[in-house]
C-alpha cells in the first residue's frame, strides 16, 4: 500500500494506518552482554550477606535469571543457573 490518503466506504478519506508497518525486526540478544548481566546479578548475590532485593525483585530474578541464560551455551547456562540458586538458597537461610 501507499501512504496516500484512500477514501472509505462513507467516500471521507483517512491515511492508510498500515502503510510501511509491515517492517520485522530481528532481535538477537549478544551472549557477552547477556553473561554480562548474569554474571553481576550473581556476584550482587554473592556479596550479600542477607537478601539484596526485595521479595518482589527476588522473584524476578528466579524466574529472568534461568530464562536468561537460554542464549548461552548449555553448559555455561547450567553452571550459572546452579550457582545462581545456591547463592539464593543461602541468602533465604540467613
Amino acid at each position: 500500500m501507499s501512504d496516500q490518503i484512500q477514501p472509505d466506504m462513507l467516500g471521507e478519506t483517512q491515511p492508510d494506518l498500515f502503510a510501511g508497518a509491515a517492517q520485522v525486526v530481528d532481535y538477537t540478544p549478544d551472549p557477552d552482554k547477556v553473561r554480562a548481566k548474569l554474571l553481576a546479578v550473581l556476584d550482587k548475590a554473592r556479596a550479600a550477606p542477607t537478601e539484596p532485593w526485595s521479595r518482589r525483585d527476588l522473584d524476578y530474578y528466579r524466574v529472568v535469571f534461568p530464562q536468561m541464560t537460554n542464549w548461552l551455551p548449555r553448559e555455561e547456562a547450567r553452571q550459572l543457573c546452579r550457582a545462581f540458586e545456591a547463592e539464593v538458597e543461602r541468602l533465604l537461610a540467613a
